[in-house]
């Protein structure tokens, strides 16, 4: 309705003998942004979701809106997107919040933590349930508009050099790992570091550390993790699901006509729809292959994933003791996360629990 009225008053001023701006005037800015990606080039969903958000921006505007993607270290190092950001380095980045939980534990929350929500619970707070808008109000700290642009889905466990057979087993262990998950293991024994993704299969294959976690089958296979470690855990309780966000200096936005907001943020919901199916779609058969070249598949314990769970509850209350902001999101993402498990038992663990479980007519043979 407001924008068949804008156009309605538009025309009354033309139509009453208001001299029309210069044909020069009227035409769409001609932009050119620059967004670093704390991602390699080689993990096609997840920098190809940049470029896909690229393409679409350009699409939308006639081209006059480009955004050229940069790829983990060719402008600023993988982890240190959200400062080039903030700082006005570039005017946009693709990463992953739980990264900078050293600055603010209550970064995690637009991506993950540990024992959260799926993908679609996430996606639900984001965009119905308040969270985008607690999580606007703390980017704003940091110069930053966040939209989210994708998530990867319940993640893989990762690959380790030996069984993880109980709690004990955890000890020492020297383990890439990510944001809040590694002071939770921490507590276990777990020695944790925070490696960017193009690192990792050097720093495995050299022993430098004895396991790692990515992301899943179809990008773990990629990096070549099966070669160097023969174990690979599940379910990542670290990442029920994982959100990738673009975040948008706060001046270049604002800077933004109306109508290049628009195409970006709907280029940026685009992707986040499309990240998630393809990896849906990809994973099965890499899958597949990772087990037929020997990977080993183990399911973590029980009392491996109670004793993490427990100390996962600890670290929040003394997280939300000390910071006000961790608190405030806490309380309400908590309550969401409550309700949600509350639907989902219903209907769709109900659902999931009996088809994956019920006996059914062999898959039809697949075609070389």
């Amino acid at each position: 309705m407001k924008r068949r009225q804008f156009l309605k008053n538009a025309g009354l001023g033309i139509a009453a003998g208001a001299v029309a701006a210069p044909a020069a005037a009227q035409s769409p800015l001609q932009i050119k942004w620059r967004m670093a990606s704390s991602f390699p080039k080689s993990l096609d969903t997840l920098f190809g979701s940049a470029e896909q958000i690229a393409s679409r921006v350009s699409k939308m505007t006639d081209g006059k809106f480009e955004i050229r993607i940069f790829a983990a270290g060719e402008i600023v190092p993988s982890l240190q997107v959200l400062d080039a950001v903030q700082n006005g380095t570039v005017e946009c980045g693709q990463t992953a919040s739980y990264y900078y939980v050293g600055k603010n534990p209550a970064l995690a929350f637009d991506t993950a933590l540990p024992f959260g929500m799926n993908c679609r619970q996430q996606n639900a707070w984001m965009y119905y349930g308040g969270g985008m808008g607690l999580m606007r109000e703390l980017f704003k700290q940091y110069n930053i508009v966040n939209f989210p642009c994708g998530n990867t889905g319940t993640q893989m466990a990762g690959w380790y050099r030996r069984e993880i057979k109980s709690v004990a087993d955890l000890k020492g262990l020297k383990m890439r790992i990510a944001g809040l998950a590694g002071q939770i293991l921490s507590r276990l024994g777990v020695v944790p570091q925070q490696i960017g993704g193009a690192d990792i299969y050097p720093a495995l294959e050299k022993g430098t550390i004895d396991a790692a976690e990515w992301v899943g089958p179809y990008d773990d296979e990629k990096l070549g993790f099966q070669k160097v470690a023969k174990y690979y855990y599940y379910p990542g309780w670290w990442e029920g699901s994982a959100q990738l966000s673009i975040y948008v200096n706060m001046k270049q936005w604002q800077s933004l006509p109306r109508s290049y907001q628009e195409a970006l943020e709907t280029a940026c919901a685009e992707a986040n729809i499309h990240m998630v199916a393809r990896y849906d779609a990809m994973n099965t058969e890499a899958l597949r292959r990772l087990v037929a070249g020997g990977a080993q598949l183990r399911a973590f314990p029980r009392p491996v994933m109670e004793a993490c769970y427990k100390v996962a509850n600890e670290l929040y209350a003394e997280l939300a003791a000390k910071s006000p902001e961790f608190k405030k999101i806490y309380t309400a993402w908590s309550r969401f996360r409550e309700d949600q498990y509350l639907w989902f038992r219903v209907a769709e663990n109900t659902f999931d629990n009996f088809v994956y479980s019920v006996k059914r007519s062999p898959a039809p043979a697949r075609k070389n």
